[in-house]
């Protein structure tokens, strides 16, 4: 499954203190946004396409956020992502 061989890449990953790795797949890395408050961390993305045909203006929309929580013990100022 999905969550199966995400927890998989997790154990494999290089780096022993990686969090988690959050799939953005059909977004840009502009669409993207990542916020660590409160103890929490927020990873959300929004995209929106717009186009004139000639039968009117149509419209694509999608929108994605996952949010988890920092283990104990972690500094919020220590958090780093990447896209």
């Amino acid at each position: 499954s999905r969550l199966r061989r995400l927890g998989m890449l997790l154990s494999s990953s290089c780096c022993p203190n990686q969090l988690a790795l959050v799939d953005v797949k059909g977004f840009d890395p502009s669409d993207v946004s990542v916020v660590v408050r409160d103890g929490k961390v927020t990873v959300s993305a929004e995209h929106k396409e717009e186009h004139n045909t000639l039968l009117g203006k149509t419209c694509n929309y999608k929108r994605f956020m996952k949010e988890f929580s920092l283990p104990p013990g972690v500094d919020e100022d220590e958090v780093t992502y990447s896209v």
